[in-house]
């Protein structure tokens, strides 16, 4: 474990589910990542970009940020359009990175992000695809509820839908939106509880626009499902986000 220099995460989910935001915020960043192949060859953002109208295409790239270099990201092209050869070299790249014997190529955590902006389709049939068949072995997948914030806009119409007068209703209008959001989590919850490989953890990430919104609680739950105490370390040492999880998990060395 003493080996492995950089903890090392699979960012999945749909195009435009604001996954590069939350990877600044992790980062503590409002520049955009640096790409590298697998050889460790810096790749030029602007051909990847110009390449692919999805983003950083191909999985196997490394992203970092030079605001923390412990962290390294690959990216999963969303696969929501049901391309049977995208699924397949997702799949293969989880089976491969998962278990290599190269300690510092194996992915260590799976962050799946699920938006709010949709929610008339929290959970498609791409999502219950991964869950159902792809089997990622002792690495854990999270669920990254993303873009909560456009709840908001659902919190106002419903209560304007019951007759409420939107101006001077703040206090009702946050009500309503953490009743939306329970919601929907466990809708997602029951949906992807029923499937071959469910995730282990749920977070939803809230204010991730502001250069300063908290990623507190994605490190601890994150720090909470991986199963070895040496991950958990390199986690701890690696993020930025909280100092408290620092002195939590020096208290129980």
């Amino acid at each position: 474990m003493k080996n492995i220099k950089r903890f090392r995460v699979l960012v999945m989910g749909r195009a435009n589910a604001g996954k590069t935001t939350v990877l600044q915020r992790v980062c503590n960043s409002t520049e955009k990542p640096e790409i590298f192949d697998a050889k460790g060859n810096k790749i030029d953002g602007s051909v990847v970009q110009g390449t692919s109208a999805r983003g950083y295409h191909n999985i196997e790239n490394e992203l970092m940020f030079q605001s923390n270099p412990g962290f390294v990201f690959h990216d999963s092209c969303g696969f929501e359009a049901g391309a049977a050869e995208e699924f397949d070299q997702m799949k293969d790249f989880v089976v491969n990175h998962a278990a290599t014997p190269r300690v510092n190529e194996r992915i260590h955590v799976i962050w799946f992000c699920i938006p709010m902006s949709e929610s008339c389709r929290t959970v498609t049939a791409a999502e219950l695809k991964f869950f159902n068949e792809c089997d990622t072995g002792h690495v854990p997948v999270i669920v990254l509820l993303t873009k909560v914030d456009t709840l908001n806009l659902d919190a106002i119409e419903e209560l304007e839908d019951q007759g409420w007068e939107i101006e001077g209703a703040q206090e009702k209008i946050v009500e309503k939106e953490r009743e939306l959001l329970e919601k929907w989590l466990a809708h997602i919850k029951h949906e992807l509880g029923k499937c071959k490989f469910p995730p282990k953890g749920y977070v939803s990430l809230q204010k991730m626009h502001q250069e300063s919104a908290d990623c507190s609680a994605l490190m601890q739950c994150t720090a909470n499902v991986l199963n070895e105490e040496g991950l958990q370390r390199l986690l701890i040492s690696t993020q930025q986000s909280s100092i408290a999880l620092c002195v939590q998990y020096a208290v129980h060395e």
